[in-house]
Order: C-alpha cells, then structure tokens, then sequence
C-alpha cells in the first residue's frame, strides 16, 4: 500500500460513530500534529492551522470525521439489543451485517438480526424489514449475560468492515468514506502545502457529529471565523443499474464534484466558477451534482455570523451509509490537486471580491 491507501485504512477501519468520535479523533491528530498549530472546540472538533505567506484570509478546508451508527437503546430479557440508528441508515442494508458494541471494558461482536424469514407469513415476506423489527445478536440468551459482557444502553455500535483494495487497484472498498475521505483530504492538501506557497492562512477542520445534525460545523466556525469555506465530502454515485441520469449524472472515475445545490447551502457562485475555471485551467475532470434530499457542513457555515463564501467539493462514491463503500483513487487525486490549487488561488483581494 501507498502512503494515501495507509492513510485511507487507518482512517476508515478506525471507530467514530457520532458522538463517539474519540479514536478517529486520535488518528487525525496524529496526522495533523507536523503540519501545524491545533485548535479545538468543546464538542470535539479538531482544526490545524497551517500559516502562508499572510495572516489572512483564513481559508477552511472541512471533512467530518463521525460516520453513521447505532447506539445500544434497550437490552431485552431474552438478551437481545435493540439500537437507535446515529445518522440515516436505509433499512434494507443493515439485516445479517455484524456489528462491534464498544463498552467501557471491550469490544462485543455481534450481528444485526430480524424473525427468520422461514417464520414469515406471505404477506409479512412482501413487506421491508424496519430497523424497529430489528436488533443486535450478540450470542447472549439472557439481559444478565450481555450486562456481564459490558453491555450498557448508550453504548455506540460500530459497522464491522475492513479497508479492501478491490481486483483493479484503482478502486477501494470501505466503510465510513463517508466522510473519512474528506478528512483524507484535509490532511493530504495540507501535507501539500508543506511545500508550496499560499497567500494565507489554511486551517484543516475535521468536525464531528455531521450525520446528527451538521453540530460540529457550527462549533468549529465560532473558534475560527472564516472568511472562506471549502467542503470536502463524498458524493453519490449515480452509475449503479436502476439510477437514470435525470437523478444522479455522477460517476465514479470521472473526477470530483462540485455540488450546485443541496437542501441547506447554495453555493457562493463567484467561488463556484473559481473552482470550475481552475479545473479546466489544470485539465482536471469536475462534475456537477445537485443534492435535493441532504446537506452538509457547508449549511452552518455559510451561514456564520455575517456569512462565510462556500462551496462543496465531493469524491464520488458508490453504496453511501452502508457497511462497503467504494471509491475510485483517481477521483481522490483530482480532489487534491484541484483543492490545493483554489487554496493558492485565494488571496486577499480574490477572496474579497467574492462578496
């Protein structure tokens, strides 16, 4: 593995459900550590700030590092967890899944189980599973039994899934890409600039709690006041049978996105045609995408105190909030070096003459 699949490994197989972002967090400050000065707010978030050639504008470059999950909700006397979901799970992807509860103690194994199809009446066998059906089956036959393996309600519970680099080398599988890989590149951009120029202050962000309510976006924005944001996130891949073009055109290998619009942030347009003239000047392939039924951290922040020039920038991904995600390197590459370009190209007239 190179140094970018050992970054992407350690970042997805590490556990950071929302609001339990502790050992994530732990990686991206080992990483951050070299590169700069680390700050941090009080719910977790952690931002780098890399100084250029001026104090000013201070450019954002944002990934959050929590990733869907669930937490222990009620332990049943026949010894079976029922969970809450942390951040939105399509029910249909989560049945014969296993599952890590962390407690205080260890790590418990289990799986995500529902009444045994072969016990299902014909009209009951045409209907989806809903996770309220659901529960987590750690091998227990009693409350006593998972009580003693450490057990407690409000325990996370973590996908189980490792980092796998698939038949062509180019393209990985995972879970949490969303939204490790925007923390993969906060960090790789960064590293970047360690050898270029900048004419102003980079500060690399990795919020939590993104997937329960875009929390740590507004935090990380009150202990650093912008003046400009960029979103680095995974995108949905629209090249999988059953998607027409009219709902998603987005393909994985056919380089990163650039999100018109989703239903918290319209991007700042001056910023938006920055980043598309940057990628024609490079030759780097630039999709668009429209997100009508998300948002990300680029809602609370564009929206801070006066207002914050945003836009969101995204990796293409396949099977998004699942337990296996997958992604094209190529698409990660374009990210960097696109992103690392707008950032030089962000000096303090450019930047205020985006408003």
């Amino acid at each position: 593995m190179d140094k970018i699949e050992l970054l992407l490994k350690e970042l997805t197989e590490s556990d950071g459900v929302s609001g339990y972002e502790a050992e994530t967090r732990k990686v991206v400050k080992k990483h951050f550590e070299p590169l700069g000065e680390i700050l941090e707010d009080k719910l977790g978030s952690l931002t780098c700030r890399k100084k250029g050639l001026a104090q000013e504008p201070k450019v954002i470059l944002v990934g959050h590092m929590d990733e869907v999950g669930f937490m222990v909700k009620l332990i049943t006397k026949e010894g079976f967890v029922r969970f809450t979901p942390l951040g939105g799970w399509w029910d249909q992807v989560l049945l014969g899944h296993r599952v890590r509860i962390k407690t205080n103690k260890c790590s418990v194994l289990g799986v995500i189980g529902a009444k045994p199809p072969h016990l299902l009446s014909e009209e009951e066998r045409k209907k989806l599973c809903e996770k309220k059906d659901m529960y987590v089956d750690i091998g227990a036959t009693s409350q006593q039994e998972v009580e003693d393996a450490g057990v407690r309600v409000g325990d996370p519970i973590i996908p189980v899934s490792e980092f796998a680099i698939l038949s062509d080398t180019k393209t990985y599988m995972a879970k949490a890409f969303d939204d490790r890989v925007g923390c993969a590149l906060v960090i790789t951009v960064l590293q970047n600039l360690m050898e270029k120029e900048h004419p102003n202050t980079v500060l690399g962000v990795a919020t939590v709690q993104e997937e329960v309510g875009l929390r740590g976006a507004t935090t990380s924005a009150e202990v650093i006041n912008p003046d400009v944001a960029i979103i680095l996130e995974t995108d949905i891949a629209g090249d999988v049978p059953g998607i027409k073009p009219e709902e998603s055109a987005t393909k994985l290998g056919g380089g990163p996105t650039l999100l018109a619009y989703d239903s918290r942030m319209i991007p700042n347009l001056k910023l938006r045609d920055m980043v598309i003239d940057t990628a024609k000047k490079l030759n780097i392939p630039l999709q668009m995408s429209v997100m009508e039924g998300g948002a990300t951290d680029g809602g609370p922040i564009h929206l801070h105190r006066v207002g914050v020039p945003t836009v969101v920038l995204g990796v293409p991904t396949r099977h998004i909030h699942s337990h296996n995600t997958i992604l094209r390197r190529d698409d990660f590459d374009h990210a960097v070096a696109l992103v690392t370009a707008i950032v030089q190209g962000l000096d303090k007239e450019t930047v205020a003459a985006l408003t």
